[in-house]
């Protein structure tokens, strides 16, 4: 689609070009282009852009258009027009700043729910006139069994990240909504991918959608640089640390797989020197937020985050993401480098991989149909002293044979072992829709409560 596009071409009210204006926007990004005709028109969408390329403000603009141009005289309250749906909070958060930011010279009202807060406070604003809910699915249906939202009016529907959605397991979850939506309806799906799943989805919600896409399947940004640190595991919290301080980043999102090795490695950072602070499931909501703002505003210069981060941060001009762990989806790896390189700005995304790791290397170079860039560790990096301890006391296979050895356990499991995220979560899952990937045999220091899946609503 030609460069040439700009906002006021699409067709968009006073308000929303003032407010876009602001902001600092002229030019559609390819995905808005594409996308904002349709929408107006009334079509039901089906659309695919790789994360960070403006799919927000690709549904909202056209939504608030809607709703500006299309007021209602009476409208009963806890009733809202609009209904979007998300599989985090952080990403519904995001949409309804989006929201907000846009409609601010309009009369649009709109509001944000989701778990792991006080519910009354949402059942008091459900109280008043609602134009636009955006809403995680757990929160949104304990609204609806306590009576205190109603559905009925809903004149446009948006699943937003609904491949996340799946890989959360919230699909059973959205059957129960679209159940309590009316039938006359316009829907809008977007995702990062069009998986099988995704299109088999797509086919209960929407009807004869128009599809657009704009980037191939399962490719990584190409302004992102990618390199690889072949790291041992025990020395990764210590070159990463180092890697930072050397080179003076003053702002990166580091992925972890598990919530603990999270904690346990801000902490490392944090006893270094270095302002961080750590993201995930069991973290409550304000501890969540505050650490996001603090990240955002600079006050923190690392946020150490599992993948409930990875899909619905907008962090602008992000420049650095580091694997501390590789994911074992390789989708995931697509997503989480995503946060950088994003809006045609540059980015660099490091991943540290240790030898067992390789697998997962491989399978994300298959998927994006390219080789990532092994670079040696960085020159003047020495072992701490306790890394050092780590690593001579770590079990290693006895240099002549020893039947003792046979008849024991095993070495230490490979880390990151865990289950397909394509699964729904089973009983005792982690909040953040990941298994542990600790074995339940190994004894651990403190036991570890077994969380609700659906708290990562």
């Amino acid at each position: 689609m030609s460069t040439d596009i700009s906002f006021a071409s699409l067709s968009l009210a006073e308000p929303l070009l003032r407010a876009i204006a602001e902001e600092g926007y002229t030019t559609p990004t390819p995905i808005q282009a594409q996308a904002i005709p349709h929408v107006l028109a009334g079509s039901d969408l089906m659309a695919a852009a790789q994360t960070g390329t403006g799919k927000t403000a690709g549904f909202t603009l056209p939504i608030l258009q809607r709703l500006i141009t299309q007021p209602l005289a009476q409208q009963k309250p806890g009733t809202p027009r609009v209904l979007i749906l998300t599989p985090t909070r952080e990403l519904a958060a995001q949409v309804q700043e989006s929201v907000r930011t846009y409609g601010k010279h309009a009369r649009v009202s709109s509001f944000v729910m989701f778990g792991g807060v006080n519910i009354n406070p949402q059942i008091s604003a459900l109280r008043q006139r609602l134009d636009v809910l955006v809403a995680t699915p757990g929160r949104l249906l304990d609204h609806v069994q306590q009576r205190t939202l109603d559905l009925s009016a809903v004149e446009v529907f948006v699943l937003d990240e609904a491949d996340r959605m799946l890989d959360m397991g919230f699909i059973r979850d959205i059957r129960k909504v679209l159940a309590l939506l009316p039938k006359q309806r316009q829907n809008l799906l977007f995702s990062a991918t069009f998986s099988e799943e995704i299109r088999t989805l797509a086919r209960g919600v929407l009807n004869n959608p128009v599809e657009v896409s704009v980037s191939p399947r399962n490719t990584t940004a190409e302004r992102v640089e990618q390199s690889v640190h072949m790291v041992p595991q025990a020395h990764k919290r210590d070159v990463l640390s180092h890697i930072i301080r050397e080179s003076g980043w003053y702002q990166v999102l580091v992925f972890t797989r598990t919530k603990h090795g999270a904690n346990r490695l801000a902490e490392k950072l944090v006893k270094d020197g270095l302002q961080a602070a750590a993201i995930h499931g069991n973290k409550s909501q304000a501890a969540r937020t505050k650490a996001l703002e603090g990240f955002k505003s600079g006050k923190l210069s690392v946020l150490v985050a599992t993948d409930i981060a990875a899909r619905g941060l907008d962090i602008d001009q992000l420049p650095q993401v580091v694997n501390f762990e590789l994911p074992n989806m390789p989708e995931d790896y697509v997503h989480r480098i995503g946060r950088t390189g994003r809006a045609g700005a540059a980015g660099n995304a490091l991943s540290l991989v240790d030898v067992d790791e390789m697998k997962y290397l491989k399978a994300i170079e298959r998927l994006t149909r390219q080789t990532i860039p092994q670079v040696p560790t960085p020159t003047g990096w020495t072992p701490s002293p306790a890394a050092a301890r780590a690593i001579d006391d770590a079990p290693r296979a006895p240099r002549r044979p020893d039947p003792r050895a046979r008849s024991g356990p095993r070495s230490a499991p490979k880390p990151g072992a865990r289950t397909n995220l394509g699964a729904p979560p089973r009983a005792g899952a982690r909040v953040d829709g990941r298994a542990d990937s600790r074995p339940a045999a190994r004894p651990t220091a403190r036991p570890t409560a077994r969380p609700n899946p659906r708290k990562v609503a």
